[in-house]
């Protein structure tokens, strides 16, 4: 209820400034959840004056922020091929499913999902690559692997149908445009800050291929502290051999919402989502919705977690800027999770 003390790494009244203001001690760190099961544990501690080294310290206390509400359950899920954790509600279904999926860092990351799963979506995290028995590294990526994954959710008892939502960041955003396209049983798709191109690796579903977007290295500019700015790096998927990666969203019978960070240095995510507007509009198709953000960057996650203003990036072998500006960013991913969760209930 009180304005920050001027000086501090937030002005006015911020009540969870404490939260989203946080920096990494080591440089390039981003802050995630690994364990969803246990809360993040948060030593707050007061301490007399502002000099190096604190003078005595006058409070301290531990605050929990638990990701798991009581009641949500978290199903490992080891079906076929499928590497995936399934997060349900409590009470008894069927809720309106989602799949996510996260970018090229690979993986398993829950934190997004369980999250969702508290507010009444039955929410399956899916791994593709980088976890357990998956390939080690994002070179040819197979859409049907996916298709098990959305049978899955539209056979599972505690998911209501007929389709289910799609939910996507960066690389996952481009692998949900491209389920999207081809399975069906896909009801609404949002992308955050994602690509319309499919991008880092070959897809293949059935007899169809879909090259990667090309990238041109010299338009990569690494400034005095090694950190890379890639945002021009990827081409243009209008112009040349360039279109064949261009994924045909106008195939898919969904809704769309494109979230869009305007200071995203991963990718043009404006511009993707502006042309694949005209794409579907070209075709007849609903006009999808797009929110941008001004001063938000590329990883617009769950509220409050802290911004990842530069960090390693798996694809690039180096650190690259994400974008962003603490503050916008910060009610960016206030705004957006309630987008997210609103979409998903008026078409789910």
């Amino acid at each position: 209820r009180c304005p920050a003390l001027p000086g501090g790494s937030f002005s006015g009244l911020e009540p969870m400034g404490l939260l989203w203001a946080l920096q990494p001690q080591k440089p390039f760190r981003r802050l995630v959840k690994r364990d969803v099961q246990t809360p993040f544990l948060l030593q707050l501690e007061v301490f007399e004056g502002h000099g190096e080294p604190p003078g005595r310290i006058l409070a301290q206390v531990q605050h929990e922020r638990a990701f798991l509400r009581d009641g949500v359950r978290r199903v490992p899920v080891r079906e076929g091929r499928i590497r995936a954790t399934l997060f349900l509600p409590p009470g008894n279904g069927p809720f309106p499913g989602i799949i996510d999926l996260y970018g090229a860092g690979g993986g398993l990351p829950e934190y997004r999902a369980c999250l969702l799963a508290n507010y009444g979506f039955a929410v399956l995290a899916l791994a593709f690559y980088g976890y357990e028995d998956l390939p080690k590294e994002m070179k040819e990526l197979h859409l049907e692997y996916f298709e098990e994954a959305v049978n899955y959710m539209l056979q599972h008892t505690q998911v209501k149908g007929p389709g289910i939502g799609l939910l996507g960041i960066s690389k996952g955003g481009d692998l949900c445009i491209s389920m999207a396209s081809f399975l069906k049983g896909i009801t609404a798709a949002t992308l955050i800050n994602s690509s319309v191109a499919n991008v880092g690796a070959v897809l293949r579903y059935k007899d169809i291929t879909i090259p990667p977007l090309g990238v041109n290295a010299n338009h990569i500019k690494v400034n005095k502290s090694g950190i890379a700015d890639i945002v021009d790096a990827l081409n243009n998927p209008l112009e040349g051999p360039d279109h064949q990666s261009f994924i045909p969203l106008e195939k898919a019978e969904c809704h769309f919402l494109f979230i869009v960070g305007q200071d995203d240095r991963n990718w043009k995510s404006e511009f993707f989502a502006v042309e694949g507007s005209k794409r579907l509009q070209a075709h007849g198709k609903e006009k999808p919705e797009i929110v941008c953000y001004p001063g938000a960057g590329h990883y617009i996650e769950p509220p409050f977690f802290p911004m990842c203003a530069a960090s390693m990036h798996v694809l690039v072998g180096k650190p690259v800027m994400w974008g962003g500006e603490p503050k916008a960013h910060c009610e960016a991913q206030i705004d957006a999770w309630q987008q997210i969760q609103a979409f998903f209930r008026k078409h789910l």
